[in-house]
């Protein structure tokens, strides 16, 4: 766990000091809100959208955010050099995504306070709890799948390419599951509570899934690759 801990820090720090979170994917990110608000200009539409958009907004953010993970790894061949050192791979698969769990997590709480003033979208009661879940769980997911397809195209040419189109038809199932579920947290007329709970059930088994996939696959992926 430690270990883990340690290559998560190693990667936080890296993006403290290069600031690409702060510099490139936040303000991309809520330019994309802004400009759909404006596009859209009606608002029970922009309503019905708002969970969809912070979910849109999450992908393209994901996909910038683990290319940029990798790109530092593959310098210098840091990678198989980080792989050497652990006792377990798997360490440095989970170590990775939860630095990208952070940062995506950072994220998805600001582009949905953006959401509530440029939206109007509502949370309240227990449309809370299942926010905060959501949260959690559709990010950890992102940054699970991201972190393995971020391994499987890092020393690939035209890897930036790549990336979305061999993980996006992975994360359709949790970009669906994390809208659907936001959407009611919302307070969307389509959808209730309960049914978003449903929803957000299948995002943890969804994250389970990759994350036993991932600490499996990892190894041999990332040695492939080297």
């Amino acid at each position: 766990m430690n270990m883990v801990l340690t290559i998560a820090r190693k990667d936080l720090t890296i993006e403290w000091r290069t600031r690409t979170l702060l510099a490139r994917i936040v303000p991309f990110a809520l330019l994309v809100l802004v400009l759909f608000a404006v596009a859209l200009d009606s608002e029970p539409l922009i309503l019905r959208a708002a969970a969809g958009l912070v979910w849109l907004a999450m992908l393209f953010a994901t996909m910038i955010m683990v290319q940029r993970s990798f790109d530092v790894e593959i310098v210098d061949s840091a990678l198989d050099a980080l792989l050497g050192f652990v006792s377990s791979p798997s360490k440095v698969f989970f170590g990775k995504a939860l630095s990208l769990f952070v940062q995506l997590f950072a994220l998805a709480v600001v582009l949905v306070c953006a959401s509530v003033v440029l939206y109007g979208a509502r949370v309240e009661g227990s449309g809370v709890v299942l926010l905060v879940t959501v949260l959690v769980t559709a990010t950890l997911g992102l940054a699970l799948v991201g972190t393995l397809y971020g391994v499987v195209v890092a020393n690939m040419n035209g890897r930036d390419s790549l990336l979305p189109l061999l993980a996006l038809p992975v994360l359709a199932p949790l970009l669906i599951g994390a809208t659907r579920a936001t959407e009611a947290a919302f307070g969307s007329d389509t959808i209730d509570v309960a049914n978003g709970w449903a929803w957000a059930a299948i995002l943890v088994v969804y994250a389970v899934v990759f994350g036993s996939a991932g600490a499996v696959a990892f190894a041999p992926l990332a040695q492939g690759e080297s």
